[in-house]
């Protein structure tokens, strides 16, 4: 037997809030499939079990708050031995219809009981007819204003005779959860008691502790605990160099001209690109600090520095950036920022970032000089393209640059290594057909 545990989605996550099971007792489940929502200090994070099997007994129940490594269900391995009881259903809202009326995902399912939306009122754009998520989401932008709410809180709304409408929501994006409902309705914040498992009395786990009512600025909170800890233990460093940008962006215009809308880049999947690069060419600042020394890692996964629209931050990471071709970072990189923006990352997403850029050139900055999110060992800043007057062949010219920093700890990394990346990261710029 293997147990599904509270995961860690970050070096500053010490415990998580089970928000949503998406699939069922007795569900046959592989690795990678999505099969739960953890909600963090900052944001909401779809979770993928690690093996194969079929899920045997569900050991918390959504809404639950426990400590990063606690069992929340048991997976058995593949193979013949049936699933114990009867499969529990999902927790959806009264309006979804039976699974097999409708062709959809369970994760669609849950989008579209999170966003209000009936899927039979859903016209799917998929193979046969099937939901997609895309279909969901037009589908709540086109129809009337809806409350966001998971279906827990729906159906507990229902049951206490709370108009949803009128509530307060405290969860990502202003999402009602079930506490909120419970503050209305003037029955407290505690969580009903957990489902016993076979032969077992119902009761609490000792190992959970019960979600609060209300986390004022959690995700400040996070984020305070973190960069405290970063500027505690780390030595930063800073550098910084102006990139003469004329070339990859005169580049870049020739290729979108060819292109629909669509398909064009933006300087910033150039700027990414050449970060993941030139960490590529640079290992000793692509890795972590551990046990006193640093650990490089095995490939580059570039943490992407994301402002939510409701305040906070999110360091979500694209995965092989550095052999990528340009066009499929272009795509993951405006998926990974709508799904973040959205609450709808998922856990491999959040684990072990290698190195974070931080862009704010959209924001006007012209240089940023960034915290080092730990255990990593270095973090670049991008500002924003500017004119400035170059000297080229002994002219004088106007061109448009950015200025790139780093940051870097100075236990795993000296400045002679720092101005190797910066160089390299210059260079990259310089030739961006290569890219």
């Amino acid at each position: 037997m293997g147990e599904f545990t509270m995961p860690s989605l970050g070096a500053d996550m010490d415990e998580g809030t089970l928000v949503e099971w998406l699939v069922t007792r007795g569900a046959e489940v592989a690795r990678g499939d999505v099969i739960a929502v953890v909600e963090t200090a900052k944001s909401t994070i779809e979770v993928e079990c690690f093996e194969s099997g079929t899920v045997t007994e569900f050991l918390i129940e959504p809404g639950t708050t426990v400590a990063v490594g606690t069992p929340l269900a048991v997976i058995a391995p593949a193979g013949p031995t049936p699933a114990p009881g009867p499969p529990v259903p999902l927790p959806v809202p009264a309006e979804a219809v039976p699974a097999e009326a409708v062709p959809a995902t369970p994760l669609v399912r849950h989008q579209a009981a999170v966003e209000g939306v009936s899927l039979q009122a859903v016209h799917g754009t998929g193979r046969g007819g099937r939901i997609r998520r895309a279909d969901v989401a037009e589908a709540a932008r086109s129809g009337p204003a809806r409350v966001i709410a998971s279906p827990l809180a729906r159906r507990l709304a229902e049951s206490l005779g709370v108009d949803l409408s009128t509530v307060r929501g405290t969860g990502s994006r202003g999402a009602v959860k079930a506490d909120d409902v419970r503050a209305a309705a003037g029955t407290g914040g505690g969580k009903p008691a957990r489902r016993g498992a076979v032969g077992e009395p119902a009761g609490p786990r000792p190992a959970a502790t019960q979600t609060p009512a209300a986390r004022p600025a959690g995700d400040r909170l996070a984020i305070a605990r973190l960069m405290s800890r970063a500027k505690r233990e780390i030595p930063h460093y800073y550098l910084s160099t102006t990139v003469d940008l004329a070339a990859a962006l005169e580049w870049m215009h020739r290729r979108n001209s060819t292109l629909p809308v669509t398909e064009r880049l933006v300087p910033a999947a150039l700027l990414l690109k050449a970060v993941a690069r030139a960490a590529r060419e640079v290992p000793e600042l692509n890795g972590h600090w551990r046990e006193d020394r640093f650990v490089p890692a095995a490939g580059v996964r570039l943490g992407t520095a994301v402002s939510l629209r409701g305040g906070g931050l999110v360091a979500p990471a694209l995965a092989d950036v550095d052999r990528m071709p340009l066009a499929d970072v272009m795509a993951a990189m405006k998926d990974l920022v709508l799904r973040a923006r959205r609450g709808r990352l998922r856990a491999s997403e959040t684990a072990d970032p290698t190195l974070t850029v931080t862009n704010l050139g959209d924001q006007g900055v012209e240089s940023v000089l960034g915290v080092i999110y730990p255990p990593q060992v270095a973090m670049v800043g991008l500002g924003r393209v500017t004119d400035r007057p170059v000297a080229v062949d002994g002219m004088l010219a106007v061109h448009p640059t950015v200025t790139a920093t780093l940051s870097a700890d100075h236990r795993a990394s000296d400045g002679a290594t720092g101005a190797r990346f910066l160089t390299a990261l210059d260079r990259l710029l310089q030739h961006p057909e290569d890219l």
